[in-house]
């Protein structure tokens, strides 16, 4: 792993309902190259606002998102350049459900990377094939399983070719016996270098996968540090806390 910063957010706040509630105070954090960050935290803590201020899903009250030297926070800046250096996938898959699944992630890499539409396809199918679904092709999305959706969602947004991939419980949708199907792709793409910023609740993931953990709770980073650091020797007492009721 290198050691270059690829995303640098500084005193980043966020307020909902005029200031009354403040999701985030103050959270700063750098994300490296190759680096595969998992935000943990009790619902509520601040975490899933985290990830979606890092492509200005939500705009910061205050503080700056620096990626690759660029502050996204800039109004002047093309927001839209920068997120196509993001993929994202959320809870729910968010398939267009009148596409076929090809069409789903060709959309997109044509219409943006102004791709030819063999290339486009040819990227898709290999991606496909990768997570087992070359066959589901020509599908629509209601004939497939929730796991199978969440491993079209990963590979749609690699279609992009991001820099860096962001996961909002990504698995908390799942039927307990589809989470492994897409963790191991998740798995999969760590192993290959590439940058991640995950929020879950799969505990067993973040000590296996991450490089670093984050533990958040109530819109400060209470805790950091690698996963034996965070899930074997806790400092901070909330942090002891929290792990004692999930883990």
């Amino acid at each position: 792993m290198t050691t270059d910063i690829i995303i640098s957010v500084r005193d980043l706040e966020k307020h909902f309902d005029e200031g009354k509630l403040k999701a985030l105070r103050g959270v700063t954090a750098d994300i490296k190259r190759g680096e595969v960050v998992v935000v943990i935290g009790p619902s509520g803590s601040g975490k899933s606002t985290f990830l979606r201020c890092l492509n200005l899903l939500e705009t910061p009250t205050k503080g700056t998102v620096t990626v690759e030297g660029v502050n996204i926070t800039d109004p002047k800046v093309n927001i839209n350049k920068h997120r196509e250096k993001m993929g994202m996938v959320f809870q729910h898959f968010n398939l267009f459900p009148h596409m076929t699944i090809l069409r789903n992630m060709t959309l997109a890499p044509m219409k943006l990377l102004k791709k030819k539409k063999a290339d486009a396809e040819e990227k898709a199918m290999a991606l496909l094939k990768r997570v087992g679904l070359a066959d589901r092709a020509n599908a629509y999305p209601s004939q497939l399983s929730g796991g199978q959706k969440q491993r079209i969602a990963i590979v749609r947004a690699l279609c992009m070719e991001p820099q860096v991939m962001l996961f909002d419980e990504p698995t908390s949708a799942l039927d307990p016996e589809m989470v492994g199907e897409v963790l191991d792709v998740m798995k999969q793409l760590a192993m290959e270098g590439m940058t991640m910023v995950v929020v879950t609740h799969e505990m067993g993931f973040a000590r296996e996968v991450a490089d670093r953990v984050i533990f958040m709770d109530e819109g400060h980073i209470i805790e950091e540090g690698t996963p034996d650091e965070i899930f074997d020797h806790p400092q901070q007492p909330r942090t002891q806390d929290f792990l004692r009721k999930v883990l």
